[in-house]
């Protein structure tokens, strides 16, 4: 060995200049960049149940769109509008841009969740200062429960038919 580490000086220098040493892995972090079409929005799929949504966010008004509909009619209940709220609640940018969404799949419950999902990605490739936000609350998270499968011998998933001793 030509250079003796004997004291954690010479640790702490032999680290530090290995640290450009390692092959492939860049040593400063590249910001994100926006991803953008040609009209100005930003593209996102986002998942819930078995929904999926399709969503384009644009700057504008704050006006949400869901399968040709406002929001609030096709999402009557004030809880499902409430879900669809909470991205840009959490980054302070309610009323900034308008939302178009196309969602297919599942029930109302998993629709908007899937709405959700689609607009925090959505939002984060607009603008990448906010995925820190979003991801503290845990948006970005695909939410994987799905419905577990009826099995044979079973009335539904796990529920049995009743017992008959005799």
């Amino acid at each position: 060995m030509a250079d003796e580490i004997n004291t954690l000086e010479d640790l702490k220098d032999a680290v530090t200049d290995n640290i450009g040493a390692v092959q492939g892995v860049e040593t400063e972090m590249t910001p994100r960049e926006p991803v953008r079409d040609d009209l100005g929005r930003s593209y996102a799929t986002g998942k819930r149940k078995d929904a999926i949504a399709r969503v384009w966010i644009k700057p504008g008004s704050g006006k949400v769109t869901v399968n040709g509909k406002p929001q609030n009619d096709y999402f009557a209940r004030p809880v499902l509008q409430m879900i669809l709220a909470q991205p840009f609640s959490i980054t302070g940018t309610e009323g900034q841009f308008d939302v178009t969404a196309t969602v297919k799949g599942g029930g109302l419950s998993g629709q908007a969740g899937a709405v959700k999902h689609g607009v925090s990605k959505a939002l984060q490739l607009y603008d990448p200062s906010l995925r820190g936000a979003l991801k503290a609350a845990g948006f970005l998270t695909r939410d994987s429960r799905v419905v577990e499968r009826k099995k044979y011998g079973k009335a539904k998933a796990r529920k049995s038919f009743q017992f008959s001793k005799r």
